[in-house]
């Protein structure tokens, strides 16, 4: 797919997605000069010692003169208000794109504060990322074989997806498209329910009343690093993530421990041959996923 030369992107939010998006796109030739804007001088400052922008904003006037694609990666709590700050500022021609785990609430605030530029906004959700947060973590392969999620709006300019289509695809993501509303149930569930499970995986044992963390945590081994490990990730991040996609995330809470209280029963009545299948039909599942998805 063809695809211009950015001579100006502007990133917002320079963190692990935003700098990988910087890097990604800074190997594959495609931009020229890349402003970042965030909250923290100092991040922004590793950023540009990093090399993976090449000039903090002072103010989003000066960021977004003749800038030519904006991508928002802060936090989605902060998508509404970051979007009527840089609204006056956007120039007809500049491109917008996002990378938020949740696409409603994204589009309704895109609906409130762009208006004009509306037809240049295409949301957007890369599924990748890591533990780690913070620019020290992107890396410019991170996109590379990962699936990318696009959810353009009704109003969006076809000119518009095409181009961000092509930034991705460039970055080594598989892109498709949906609409937001599948996007949200579907990453509630294979996304937002699984980290809801490990950091309360970590809550139960802190709050354990029968032995103290630190003993139970001695005798825990890979399983049990390889469960939790995305409990590492931020909690500002993963508490907007909840918040803004909560009534999904809560369907896929009354219905996974529904699926808990199953196993409560089989195992108050030692029903082994009925466990065994529910974990045989389980592996098999996840055997199949990963088959696919290889």
């Amino acid at each position: 797919m063809a695809h211009t030369i950015l001579n100006k992107l502007v990133i917002i939010g320079v963190g692990l997605i935003g700098g990988s998006f910087a890097l990604a796109l800074r190997k594959a030739g495609i931009v020229q000069h890349i402003v970042g804007v965030g909250r923290s001088q100092e991040n922004m400052q590793r950023a540009l010692n990093l090399g993976v922008i090449d000039e903090m904003a002072i103010d989003p006037a000066s960021a977004l003169h003749n800038a030519d694609a904006v991508l928002l990666a802060m936090p989605v709590g902060q998508t509404r208000h970051i979007m009527a700050q840089i609204a006056p500022h956007l120039e007809a021609g500049t491109l917008l794109t996002d990378v938020g785990s949740t696409k409603q609430d994204v589009i309704t605030a895109a609906r409130t504060c762009l208006t004009d530029n509306l037809k240049n906004f295409v949301p957007g959700h890369p599924i990748a990322g890591a533990e780690l947060s913070g620019v020290e973590a992107a890396q410019a392969d991170l996109f590379r074989g990962k699936p990318l999620i696009l959810t353009p709006l009704a109003e969006t300019n076809p000119h518009a997806l095409e181009q961000v289509t092509a930034w991705w695809q460039s970055c080594g993501a598989q892109v498709s498209q949906m609409n937001a509303d599948e996007h949200d149930k579907i990453l509630a569930a294979t996304s937002h329910l699984p980290h809801i499970l490990a950091f309360t995986l970590m809550n139960h044992l802190r709050n354990s009343s029968t032995n103290h963390p630190d003993d139970l945590l001695r005798f825990a081994g890979s399983g049990f690093r390889d469960f939790t490990r995305i409990a590492g990730s931020s909690p500002e991040m993963w508490r907007d993530i909840c918040l803004a996609n909560r009534e999904a995330l809560l369907t896929q809470i009354d219905a996974y421990q529904n699926e808990l209280k199953l196993l409560q029963e089989l195992l108050k009545n030692n029903e082994g041959d009925a466990l065994e299948q529910a974990f045989s039909q389980a592996r098999g599942m996840r055997e199949n996923w990963l088959k696919n998805k290889d």
